[in-house]
């Protein structure tokens, strides 16, 4: 399996974990009354599986965006490699209106 999709199959996998425990906290605490309304209601289990699929397509989205840009800190980077920065003077006049 290419490295890629290894990256982002175990990103996706741990936003959906996260999903879980913060659909789990919601219930836990009764946020909005959300534990009463899928423990009594007869579609509730769909209610709580659309709940925790939905955030967790947004929760894989967010771990994968973070993950992405945590590559750029690497210990290897040194700094820019493109040459040498030359200062280079930009003459301009100002108008006076």
């Amino acid at each position: 399996m290419p490295v890629i999709v290894r990256f982002y199959i175990q990103h996706t996998i741990i936003g959906f974990v996260a999903s879980a425990a913060f659909i789990a906290g919601l219930l836990y605490f009764n946020v909005a009354n959300l534990w009463h309304l899928i423990s009594t209601s007869d579609i509730g289990l769909l209610a709580g599986f659309l709940l925790w699929f939905f955030n967790g397509i947004v929760f894989s989205g967010a771990q994968t965006a973070v993950a992405v840009l945590l590559m750029s800190e690497s210990d290897e980077d040194d700094g820019p490699k493109g040459g040498k920065g030359i200062a280079v003077p930009v003459f301009a006049q100002a108008r006076r209106p």
